[in-house]
């Protein structure tokens, strides 16, 4: 784990954003970064002494820029700025997303393109540092302008106001909070209110989050896929590289090689490979496995490379740019909203083909030979009947949960703004998506599991046979009578949500794609 992160005028990288918002890592300024925020500033501090209007400097803001603001009432509006646009409601945002979205703010700081104070990025770099994470709400952010009030919120606890969380996660005044840290807050100067608060950074945090946590369960969804079509009796034949360099997209090609090597000296699979076999085909769920995953997993990479543009990017309007600043549109997150819609689609469509599969093992007229719904006793016992309910239920929010935000858009600031991305309202959803997709893949798992015991003494692969045996070990029984289900269920999403299956099948198996 990375103890401190340095922030330098070249862009911060997934890893680092991870190693801050998730592991709480600290945070410092490069030399380098600096002296760029030295050199913005000049700038800044030139426009302020000019009697001509400059945007941000010394006008309002918004459908207010054509007001000019005199000199002994700048720093008023710089505060005014900062407590009006504070104004989020609804449940606090996580931890993880709040640092990620300070930690970019200041990356973008760091560039030297907002013209803030040396002074007043160090202060955001300390609360990273020492824990301090101001709350912020669920709805505020129209994706225009950037996260306004997400972002307002974080540089109102620069000026010791409004409430924290500490490193405990203990809620605290601003003020309390700082002072026994050590920090002083800061008195914002000409333009630095609308520097901290204009950017794309919430919703680019949370998108840098969830292409982490998709990757590692995109992996998850082939194991489950893989002891899906192992306990139904489906055949590993369709996933052979020559069959899959017929269409050569990387994702499928990628999925396919983790099948073929969880698949790979399977009991289950060799017992029914043979002249006596008279299935033709599988299913789609289990034969298109890889063409499902592998559109998810293209997609994921499509997004990356949008967030790795942002994350090169320096957001803030006006930007110093040379001797002077420049309006501009770049705060817009048209970007980043299209490819935060673009996962909750994929997520959706992964999940809804792992219900399918479940579902299979519940039907006697599709489960081969299995007994009805995984039960002891069918009819006295419901089996798993109810665990793909809820699998259902999951999928139908996450079909919901794929309506795009990006296509809407509310005109705001006197029609000034007349046009938004909703990129933060995308992200939201997005969060919830992955969420999702996890429960609806360790009930797959789940589900799997029992029925590869229950085809015994038939065994199955190495990589799929370990992740039998790390739910047994975590504590959830092999077939049997009815029992308390949700408990397991709960089992199963932690070991999918913390990689533990992945790297149970992996350390058999070795590395999977």
């Amino acid at each position: 784990m990375v103890s401190t992160v340095v922030v330098d005028v070249a862009p911060v990288s997934p890893a680092d954003l991870v190693a801050v918002a998730r592991d709480g890592a600290a945070v410092e300024l490069s030399a380098a970064a600096r002296a760029a925020i030295v050199r913005g500033r000049r700038t800044v501090d030139a426009l302020a002494a000019a009697p001509d209007p400059a945007y941000g400097v010394s006008t309002g803001f918004g459908a207010l820029a054509t007001r000019h603001v005199p000199l002994p009432e700048r720093a008023r509006l710089q505060r005014s700025l900062v407590r009006s646009h504070a104004a989020g409601s609804g449940p606090e945002v996580e931890r993880e997303v709040v640092r990620a979205l300070m930690l970019l703010r200041l990356s973008t700081l760091a560039t030297g393109h907002t013209g803030v104070r040396p002074g007043t990025a160090e202060l955001l770099a300390g609360l990273l540092s020492h824990g301090i994470t101001p709350v912020v709400h669920e709805h505020g952010s129209l994706g225009c302008s950037g996260d306004l009030a997400p972002l307002a919120h974080c540089a109102l606890a620069l000026l010791g106001e409004g409430p924290v969380r500490d490193r405990s996660g203990a809620l605290r005044p601003a003020a309390e909070a700082l002072a026994e840290a050590g920090l002083v807050p800061v008195e914002l100067g000409a333009k630095e209110g609308l520097a901290l608060i204009n950017g794309t950074d919430g919703m680019l945090g949370m998108l840098v989050l969830a292409l982490e946590d998709l990757r590692l369960t995109l992996r998850t969804a082939d194991v489950a896929a893989a002891m899906s079509v192992e306990a139904l009796l489906g055949t590993d034949r369709v996933f052979a590289a020559e069959l899959q360099a017929l269409r050569p997209h990387p994702g499928q090609a990628d999925s396919a090689a983790n099948l073929r090597t969880l698949l790979a000296g399977s009991g289950v699979v060799a017992s029914h490979r043979g002249p006596d076999c008279n299935r033709v085909q599988d299913a789609y769920s289990l034969r298109c496995a890889p063409q499902v995953h592998g559109a998810a997993r293209d997609t994921v990479e499509h997004a990356a490379t949008v967030a790795g543009r942002e994350l090169a990017a320096a957001i803030d309007n006006p930007v110093v740019l040379g001797e002077g600043v420049e309006s501009n549109g770049n705060f817009h997150g048209a970007p980043l909203g299209y490819v935060l819609d673009f996962l909750a689609i994929a997520a959706a469509d992964v999940a809804s083909m792992s219900e399918r599969r479940t579902d299979r093992f519940l039907d006697v007229a599709r489960s081969h030979g299995l007994p009805a719904f995984l039960a002891a006793d069918p009819g006295v016992d419901s089996g798993h009947m109810i665990a793909q309910y809820t699998q259902a239920a999951v999928v139908s929010e996450l079909k919901r949960l794929a309506v795009p935000a990006s296509v809407d858009s509310i005109p705001s600031s006197a029609m000034q703004e007349d046009h938004v991305s909703m990129g933060w309202s995308a992200a939201r959803k997005l969060r919830r998506s992955i969420e999702g997709l996890r429960r609806v893949v360790a009930i797959e798992v789940l589900t799997a599991a029992r029925a590869l015991d229950l085809r015994a003494p038939l065994t199955p692969a190495a990589g799929t046979g370990a992740v039998v045996a790390l739910l047994r070990g975590a504590g959830v029984p092999g077939p049997g009578p009815d029992r308390f289900l949700a408990p397991e269920i709960e089992r199963a999403v932690d070991l999918v949500r913390s990689g533990a299956v992945v790297a149970a099948a992996e350390e058999r198996i070795g590395e999977l794609r």
